[in-house]
């Protein structure tokens, strides 16, 4: 076999920065342990889970290290989410986290967010918060630019960054915490008639995302908020450890955070028929539809047809970046075993060669020359594939390792990969399907594999 170029090297398990504690009595010590900062209890399978297979490690109450492999993780869903904002028009930017009070004063929500907003003062006592959310200061950014023109509307800006917001009581590790990641789009429209079909192709877009994820997610009526504004939809994924109480519709597909509605209310409001079943969700989107709330009171304005000035209508369009990849844990695995939508897995296939000193262990090179052969064949799993080369350890005891931290795919290299014509085993960890292929047929299986 030729020498692979460093570009070839596979990454080895042994190598990669991921302090899991996967073993059993390490199980037991990490539930007494890590989950018990002060203010904040582990109570769900998600952060269990996170935290066990070394995604996460806690730092403050409500506030995560994101190790590497929740990066990448991290990393391929914001992908997804530039290519669904980008191709509705979305441009990508970046905004300060440190927001002056003076723009929040302007839009009176410096007092009405109250103790949900970190606030600080620099050396010469000038007051900020940390942004939880950015409304104040696009439109601010809008305003300073001066007047546009409704040729160039609509306008939909968003960014991916980090968001602060002083949670009370932060729990279930990253789905309710203090910092975390977001992206949130602002849009600027000529009226009331084009800011709804802006709102509305927003909509189409979540629904996309959350689809190619293969994540069921409801669109619920919702509060506006302290945010704001005349009308608001939630994107939720049912789930017991939810927050909110949701109505669905089994009828006509109606459904509504239950703070929106009658709580006597049994039947469905708009088919006047259907009834109403009760679930919980976890919020992992937001969109608001604003008018002219924050466009008013900072002046972001366009010149119209007639070269008039007019007061622009704004949308925002929020989704929980790290909130997504800690619901989609919740509802996928097992209560001991990580599954991700198949698109965010951090590495598509592990390798597994035989243990040393197996009678198997001549098959040890052909591991290597098959991941050789993969990326070769398919140059999209460069750094998607990962050969755990703990060979003092069983391929029992590695499989199981793989099974828990949520690898789609895991191939063996066992004894029928030293038969005439080798064979290896190919495990669909997210589909249950185990088959044995000679190294052609892994190829075009792997062939399939989407690669984000």
């Amino acid at each position: 076999m030729r020498n692979m170029t460093s570009s070839a090297r596979p990454l080895l398990v042994s190598k990669l920065f991921q302090p899991a504690n996967l073993r059993e009595e390490r199980d037991r010590e990490l539930g007494l342990g890590l989950g018990g900062r002060q203010g904040e209890s582990m109570a769900c399978k998600s952060q269990r889970l996170m935290l066990q297979s070394g995604f996460i490690h806690p730092s403050n109450p409500g506030c995560y290290y994101l190790l590497p492999v929740t990066v990448r993780a991290m990393e391929k869903l914001v992908r997804l989410i530039d290519g669904e904002m980008q191709g509705i028009g979305g441009q990508k930017l970046d905004m300060p986290s440190l927001c002056a009070a003076d723009l929040w004063r302007r839009s009176e929500r410096w007092d009405l967010m109250g103790k949900e907003l970190f606030r600080l003062q620099d050396r010469h006592g000038a007051e900020y918060c940390l942004g939880p959310t950015h409304e104040e200061a696009i439109t601010e950014l809008l305003a300073a630019h001066g007047t546009l023109s409704y040729r160039q509307l609509p306008l939909l800006l968003y960014q991916v960054t980090r968001k602060f917001r002083d949670e009370p009581k932060p729990r279930f590790g990253l789905l309710r915490g203090r910092e975390f990641y977001m992206k949130d789009m602002y849009a600027f429209d000529t009226c009331e008639e084009a800011a709804h079909r802006t709102y509305q192709a927003v909509c189409e877009a979540y629904t996309r995302l959350f689809a190619r994820l293969g994540l069921r997610c409801v669109k619920v009526q919702a509060d506006t908020g302290h945010i704001g504004g005349k009308l608001s939809h939630e994107f939720q994924i049912p789930a017991e450890i939810g927050e909110d109480r949701l109505l669905i519709c089994g009828d006509c597909g109606f459904s509504a955070n239950m703070e929106t509605i009658d709580q006597g209310l049994r039947y469905c409001p708009e088919c006047k028929g259907g009834t109403l079943s009760e679930t919980k969700g976890i919020e992992v989107g937001h969109t608001f539809y604003l008018g002219t709330k924050y466009s008013y009171i900072f002046s972001a304005s366009y010149n119209n047809m007639q070269n008039k000035p007019v007061i622009a209508e704004m949308g925002c369009f929020g989704l929980g970046i790290t909130r997504i990849l800690a619901a989609s844990i919740e509802v996928l695995s097992s209560e001991d075993s990580i599954r991700w939508p198949a698109l965010l897995a951090p590495y598509q296939i592990c390798i597994l060669p035989p243990k040393k000193g197996s009678k198997a262990d001549e098959a040890g090179e052909l591991a290597q020359n098959l991941f050789k052969v993969l990326v070769e064949a398919v140059p999209s799993l460069r750094g998607e594939v990962v050969l755990d080369d703990r060979t003092h350890l069983t391929i029992g005891k590695r499989l199981k390792d793989a099974s828990r931290l949520g690898y789609p795919y895991v191939i063996v290299t066992g004894k029928s990969a030293l038969e005439d014509v080798p064979t290896f085993e190919v495990c669909s960890q997210n589909t249950g399907e185990t088959l044995f292929l000679p190294i052609e047929g892994v190829v075009d299986f792997i062939r399939g594999v989407e690669i984000v």
